[in-house]
């Protein structure tokens, strides 16, 4: 079980998610960023809510989850 995620921003949340190897693919015309992460030749893909002051703790678990983080991964991220 991960450790409790304190609510951040979308910037602070994204940079946290590149920290652990997810790549920025692409943002057009909509709040939503694309991040993509790779792991033993499995792409996983997530949308990330851009723009927002604070995201919820649920809402980024459940990001994190979409794209393969482990508890473990998880933890030493945070």
């Amino acid at each position: 079980m991960p450790k409790r995620i304190p609510p951040m921003s979308s910037k602070k949340f994204a940079r946290l998610l590149t920290r652990g190897g997810a790549i920025f693919v692409r943002q057009r015309g909509t709040g939503h960023a694309i991040f993509e992460r790779e792991i033993e030749g499995a792409v996983y893909r997530a949308p990330v809510v851009m723009g927002k002051r604070e995201l919820s703790p649920k809402y980024m678990k459940v990001v994190l989850r979409q794209l393969g983080f482990t508890d473990e991964e998880i933890d030493t991220l945070l």
